[in-house]
């Protein structure tokens, strides 16, 4: 049974179990959200073991190759470039779209979320290196360590071999340790699907958050539909380009209703290597990088769950120095989301409301009851993003060796 499948089974007797269960047992949603929260944890166990060490053997191997600076300029132009792309889409569909309005309501104030910007830049390098394999969010220490290692091993191959061949080993080990758990989390998305479909089903009820869950679903369509396949067309000179996206089904799966994108790091991996085909030499690369720094699905929800704040509180058009200034600050700040895996999307749009000032400073609890949705869509179009993206860079960089879509898991 493919992969795809086994999540998809998963996410339906989910939401079935909503309906089954006794909700209304405090007992029955105690477990329940400890199911969930356990699923989570036991998920992201084996990740930075295996980003770690297929980070060593991929800069090792791209160093000794000639290939680095071609696999990192590739990944980091896809990077912004897509950036830009869905940063746009946002902006264009929510003006060219007038959203109903949100019934204004009087909310406590909660504490506005913000991201520590020194704090990132100097938990890159902990008071010891070891301590940054210990890092389980912010993916870029333990990468950083991984760099280091792997960049020196290869300038002297004969001395450094030992290290190469642990580290190949470790690489292989873990690799096979991810793919195990992928597929337990296939029968472990029963409990997370549940738990999704209760908060899901509230936002609903309402029907006030309708239009917007339409409008990120249509531009999530047009991305995945159109757009990203022919960008794969006329990049890549790929005839099917369809066969990436039908690569991504399992992971994007995973990443809407875990809305966590370091969780589904291993799932991409998975079938960026047994299905697209992409060696490790990039992918140990690529797709960590992607999910780091490639947010741009997070600009598009956020520019949009923003202007949909602002017209719910005023009848009066946009300023379009403000529209300029919400699109700049929604892209740029979504760079620095990398220590967020989880929730960054609504994160940033408490930055942005603060940021801007004019009586809009808490507007954002207009859509805290919907932030499940939003972080939701905003995973899957980052998840979108990696997947085709890495599989540019593979193409690009001449790192692949094609499947038959047969053979795809």
């Amino acid at each position: 049974m493919k992969v795809w499948i086994k999540y998809l089974l998963g996410i339906v007797l989910g939401i079935v179990s909503a309906f089954i269960l006794p909700l209304n047992n405090a007992v029955v949603m105690d477990v329940l959200s400890f199911l969930s929260e356990l699923v989570m944890k036991f998920g992201k166990y084996i990740v930075v073991p295996l980003v770690f060490s297929t980070t060593i053997i991929s800069i090792n191997k791209l160093r000794t190759s000639k290939m680095t600076l071609k696999t990192f300029s590739w990944t980091f132009i896809v990077i912004i470039l897509s950036s830009v792309i869905l940063a746009l889409i946002g902006l264009f569909s929510v003006l060219i779209v007038k959203l109903p309005r949100i019934p204004i309501t009087v909310d406590s104030v909660a504490p506005v979320s913000g991201i520590n910007i020194k704090g990132l830049i100097l938990s890159l390098f902990p008071n010891s290196a070891f301590e940054a394999v210990a890092e389980g969010s912010f993916l870029l220490v333990s990468i950083l360590f991984g760099v280091l290692i792997g960049w020196e091993s290869a300038s002297e191959q004969t001395a450094f071999r030992p290290i190469f061949t642990f580290f190949e080993s470790a690489s292989k080990l873990f690799y096979n340790i991810a793919s195990f758990f992928t597929e337990i989390l296939s029968v472990c998305m029963v409990a997370l699907a549940c738990n999704w479909f209760i908060t899901f089903r509230t936002i609903i009820s309402t029907g006030i958050y309708t239009p917007m869950i339409l409008m990120f679903l249509c531009d999530f369509i047009i991305v995945i539909g159109v757009i990203y396949p022919l960008i794969i067309r006329y990049v890549c000179h790929d005839p099917n380009p369809y066969r990436v996206l039908y690569a991504s089904l399992a992971p994007m799966l995973l990443g809407f209703i875990s809305g966590d994108a370091n969780l589904v790091l291993p799932l991409s991996i998975r079938h960026g290597k047994e299905s697209l085909g992409i060696r490790r030499r990039c992918s140990g690369i690529t797709y960590p990088f992607f999910s780091i720094f490639a947010r741009g699905g997070t600009s598009l929800v956020v520019i949009i769950s923003f202007i949909l704040i602002w017209r719910s509180y005023s009848s009066l058009n946009i300023p379009f120095s403000d529209i300029i200034w919400i699109l700049l600050i929604s892209f740029g700040y979504s760079f620095i989301l990398g220590g967020i895996p989880a929730g960054g999307s609504f994160v940033l749009l408490t930055i942005i409301c603060s940021s801007y000032g004019k009586g809009f400073e808490t507007s954002f609890l207009l859509l805290q009851p919907a932030s499940l949705i939003i972080c939701s869509f905003a995973t899957v179009f980052d998840i979108a993003t990696a997947m085709f993206g890495s599989y540019i860079v593979a193409v690009k960089t001449k790192n692949i060796e094609h499947h038959k879509i047969q053979h795809f898991i």
